[in-house]
């Protein structure tokens, strides 16, 4: 039931496609860490070698340093997301619409204003454990080229300002030039509360950080269960090398939670996709501006997000085809030839001066969806299983607030972010397929439809866009 390719000419091709990612392609892909040699017993067993299950172990390590604490990955740290991403540490979470409905404005206003405060966490983190991630705290534009796009965005800044007057700045067409002169730009918005990272280096950073602290990392290790704990019995996390028994297991699978034993409904793992262009020359930099070395992003219902790279790329990404059949992930990030002409349709739309710039890597990866849209974290005490995820794209911060609260989770503690209202939050599983894949491909369908009514010239929010919204539960 795959999307069939539309062919692309040899010229359209990049120089790389897969690989992991450009990231790693910059980097060097990690020498594995050995698996487990049998059983082990610890304190805490944490599944899942990306951002979460590595901050997650980094501050249990901090505040508790006699624990024993494990971590399992498949592959290596940072082999999903968290080293395929945009490099978007922003403030922007899944699910605050949501939250702020069914627990009142207060309560979201209350993870909003970690959420902000999370990106300096980070950031200073990173700075305080000697991690060069390539880290630039430009904030976030995001710009609106259509007028129903532009309706959008002043909607979003109205919001977004009634969290806090001075969160975002609303820009003219003139004042988004200034930042990024982004071909048909209407206007824009500016949030301090965002910083362009390179992610891989922030992953592996993150990986030696938690090594030298004492926490036993398993590489090449993949969990093929998780088996909840009763009286008499703890949690474990099996492998093909050994059972891990902990007091506590924490699942930080995000997008590959699918391939768990009985989790296949849990998240569903949506792809996203992107582009590395070459290095772009002087000229077109001063043609273009992003001096600032924001974070770039639009108001499609389809959308787009792009940085500036520290050798002086573009990578621009978007959704392309946006989920296989079966949740099924990519191998090494390959992405289909069709997502490659989008993206590129996109970069030549947004900056006709990169028009003919060679694409020298594409790449893709899969981030987890709850049914509902909205992030979670928990500890289940009566079983010693815990989770985190379900990030929709916005992890790369998000993470870093999940791996604190479970650590206050797992240590007992009653603080502000264990009683924020993300925290033991349900959701319904997804259908079973093929009805899974029918609506995702469906719902996707009409958001580009909507995208083209937009770009064709209608004045307000497609009503084809606000009929996928509901349907999809966003």
């Amino acid at each position: 039931m795959e999307r069939r390719e539309i062919p692309v000419s040899r010229s359209e091709l990049p120089a790389v496609n897969g690989g992991v990612s450009f990231w790693y392609a910059r980097t060097g892909l990690p020498d594995p860490r050995p698996a487990p040699t049998g059983d082990l017993d610890v304190d805490v067993c944490i599944v899942g070698g990306g951002y979460t299950g590595l901050w997650t172990a980094y501050y249990l390590k901090k505040a508790d340093p006699g624990l024993r604490v494990a971590l399992l990955e498949g592959r290596f740290c940072g082999y999903g997301a968290s080293g395929r991403n945009g490099g978007w540490l922003y403030n922007g979470f899944a699910g605050r619409s949501a939250f702020a409905r069914r627990h009142g404005r207060e309560r979201a206003a209350a993870m909003q204003r970690v959420m902000d405060e999370a990106v300096g966490e980070v950031a200073g983190t990173a700075a305080a454990e000697g991690i060069d991630a390539d880290l630039v705290q430009g904030g976030v534009l995001e710009v609106a080229r259509t007028p129903a796009q532009l309706l959008r965005l002043r909607e979003f800044a109205a919001t977004e300002q009634g969290f806090g007057a001075e969160r975002v700045e609303l820009l003219s067409a003139a004042q988004t030039a200034d930042r990024i002169r982004v071909a048909g730009a209407l206007g824009g918005t500016w949030t301090r509360y965002g910083a362009r990272i390179q992610p891989a280096k922030l992953a592996q950073g993150l990986a030696r950080v938690v090594a030298a602290l004492g926490v036993r990392i398993h590489e090449g290790t993949p969990v093929t269960e998780i088996l909840p704990g009763a009286p008499g019995r703890r949690p474990r996390a099996v492998t093909p090398y050994g059972t891990i028994t902990a007091d506590h297991v924490l699942r930080a699978t995000e997008g590959f939670t699918a391939g768990l034993r009985g989790e296949k409904r849990t998240w569903l793992p949506m792809n996203s996709a992107m582009i590395a262009t070459e290095p772009l020359p002087a000229s077109f930099w001063a043609e273009t501006g992003w001096a600032g070395r924001e974070v770039l992003g639009d108001f499609a219902h389809a959308y787009m997000y792009a940085q500036r790279t520290a050798d002086d790329r573009i990578a621009l990404g978007g959704r392309g085809v946006p989920y296989r059949y079966g949740s099924r992930t990519d191998s090494d990030g390959t992405t289909q030839q069709a997502t490659v002409r989008q993206l590129r349709e996109i970069l030549d739309r947004f900056f006709p001066g990169a028009a003919g710039a060679r694409i020298d890597h594409a790449w893709a990866g899969v981030l987890g969806v709850p049914r509902d849209w909205c992030a979670t974290v928990e500890l289940d005490r009566a079983t010693g299983l815990g989770w985190a995820g379900g990030y929709v794209g916005s992890g790369v911060t998000t993470a870093n607030l999940a791996g604190r609260t479970l650590r206050d989770l797992v240590l007992g503690r009653d603080t502000e972010l264990t009683r924020l209202p993300w925290v033991g939050h349900t959701v319904r599983r997804w259908e079973p397929e093929p009805l899974r894949w029918l609506g995702v491909h469906a719902l996707y369908a009409v958001y580009h439809a909507a995208d083209r009514q937009e770009a064709g010239g209608r004045a307000t929010t497609s009503p084809l866009a606000l009929l996928a919204d509901r349907i999809s539960g966003r």
